[in-house]
């Protein structure tokens, strides 16, 4: 006589509920004074240990070793950490791309590097070891416990989870070393218990972008055991809009199994009508999530408005007020990081990271705001890359609240959105991709323009004075923003998102998806705003 599945799930709830419960009485200042001592120690006998005098620290109390820790060490840009212990065993030839690092921020090979590009900078390499992938595993299993915790009649035990991964392809870079998306790592890292509950599966998971999105959705639709959607947030709507156009139905009938949404990379809110509206009531929950190619950093608690910061996972942090990066958003030479104990609630910080795959006290580009310091809540306020080309720091999300009330206003008819400066005009161009006709351009402006006077001192006293003049409003249709990510940039779906902020220094990105709108002919550019995104 089999076991019901019931009875089988009880062990496992009774393990989650063990976990969540040591995950919320940890003391998360004891573990970071634990953690760096410990990350000191293990990288005293690499190169970068032995210039900094690693072994001399290893020894000390806590507040001692982290005074010598900031004297010794200095705040490092990726480019920084590249010139001096990266370049140096890189080799780019005819071969191919090589890069092995042995023993030089941290003991022994890395075996991986998370690739990341930006708009113009060229491809980072990001490290990544086994050290942090166990990190990385631990914090998932934690979110997850906290979750089964709160949720005592979930039926996530035995369930699968349809992860909406970047490129899962793996590149060569040396002999025992390999390069990809994250995403890529982790799935050819996982268990191989994982495999038979992640969703898509091969070839599926490693096929072109739009024949994934369209499998993903027949396999949503097909397979009732996939109670969990990963992603990023525009690319779950797409997602699910690929579902309710084949099925034909809404999706809490097409989807009745759905119980969770995990998401990250970026903010929820200039999406939050469209997930209204593709959910108008029984919605699945929603949780937070805040990981990078550098470390884990966040996750939110279900049943607790927002994330926490997780610093147990392989991570020592240190924040640098936004108030001392320069204007390309990387801390100045006489910007001051202070560690977890001394943040401030409401002060927004970019994110210093050392951590277990051998980066030490690296600038990653994130930026926070601390929401407390009772259980340091947490929200991911963008990245280092600011609307500041007129010194008016508007932040990331900033923006994207505006868009929020503006979606608010007038329905969820903007899907997708990019903001960037024009220089010679003295203002911000938003570009508003669309999936139903707005007022005019001018309303827009000004509504626009005032949500961020009320937001953002600096742009309110800066708009006085006729520093920056009003922003222009450029509407096209949902479609264009994606055709013009893939034909221009040559990135779309996974974890290539449309920034929302132009991260160029002259606002060459929006200028180029503004000409690249004019370009086409007039039938071409101005789609049906019914028209669905494919």
């Amino acid at each position: 006589m089999s076991i019901p599945a019931a009875l089988l799930s009880l062990p496992l709830r009774a393990a989650a509920d063990i976990r969540a419960r040591r995950f919320l009485a940890r003391d998360p200042l004891a573990a970071q004074q634990e953690l760096l001592t410990a990350l000191v120690k293990r990288a005293a006998c690499t190169r970068f240990g032995r210039d900094y005098g690693f072994h001399e620290l290893a020894g000390l109390p806590f507040s001692q070793l982290y005074l010598q820790f900031c004297q010794r060490v200095p705040l490092r840009t990726y480019r920084q950490t590249w010139d001096q212990y990266f370049a140096p065993h890189f080799v780019h030839d005819s071969a191919g791309k090589r890069l092995e690092l042995r023993n030089q921020t941290w003991p022994g090979l890395i075996p991986f590097f998370c690739e990341t590009s930006g708009t113009t900078a060229p491809t980072k390499y990001i490290p990544f070891t086994r050290e942090m992938f166990s990190a990385n595993r631990r914090a998932a299993l934690d979110m997850l416990a906290c979750y089964l915790a709160a949720e005592p009649d979930s039926r996530l035990l035995g369930s699968s989870i349809l992860y909406m991964a970047g490129s899962t392809s793996l590149n060569p870079l040396g002999s025992g070393v390999l390069s990809g998306d994250m995403s890529a790592i982790t799935l050819q890292e996982r268990p191989a218990w994982l495999n038979p509950f992640v969703e898509p599966k091969v070839p599926l998971s490693s096929a072109p972008w739009e024949e994934r999105l369209q499998g993903m959705a027949e396999r949503l639709l097909t397979n009732r055991a996939i109670r969990v959607i990963s992603g990023v947030p525009p690319w779950i709507l797409l997602l699910l809009q690929r579902v309710q156009a084949i099925s034909g139905r809404p999706l809490l009938q097409a989807l009745p199994q759905l119980e969770l949404i995990i998401h990250g990379g970026t903010s929820l809110a200039p999406y939050a009508e469209e997930f209204k509206r593709v959910f108008p009531d029984n919605a699945p929950r929603f949780l937070e999530l805040l990981p990078s190619s550098e470390a884990f950093m966040g996750f939110q608690v279900q049943g607790e408005a927002g994330m926490r910061l997780t610093p147990y996972y392989g991570a020592f942090f240190e924040f640098v007020p936004i108030s001392q990066l320069d204007e390309s958003g990387a801390p100045r030479f006489d910007a001051e990081a202070v560690p977890l104990e001394q943040v401030v609630a409401g002060e927004r910080y970019a994110v210093i990271l050392s951590t277990c795959a051998g980066l030490w006290r690296y600038h990653i580009g994130d930026t926070l705001r601390f929401l407390d310091t009772d259980q340091y809540r947490i929200e991911f306020t963008g990245r280092d890359k600011f609307l500041d080309r007129f010194e008016e720091k508007v932040t990331q999300v900033e923006a994207e609240a505006a868009v929020a009330a503006l979606n608010d206003q007038w329905g969820g008819a903007v899907c997708e959105f990019m903001v960037g400066p024009q220089i010679a005009s003295r203002r911000h161009l938003w570009v508003l991709a669309c999936r139903a006709e707005l007022p005019d351009q001018q309303q827009l402006s000004t509504f626009l323009d005032h949500h961020l006077q009320q937001a953002n001192a600096d742009y309110a006293s800066f708009r006085s004075q006729g520093r920056i003049n009003p922003p222009a409003v450029l509407v096209v249709a949902e479609q264009l923003i994606y055709d013009w990510s893939r034909e221009v940039r040559g990135k779309l779906g996974g974890q290539s998102k449309i920034p929302h902020i132009d991260p160029t220094l002259t606002g060459e990105l929006v200028a180029g998806l503004d000409a690249y709108h004019a370009a086409l002919p007039q039938a071409a550019s101005s789609l049906s705003f019914s028209q669905s995104v494919t």
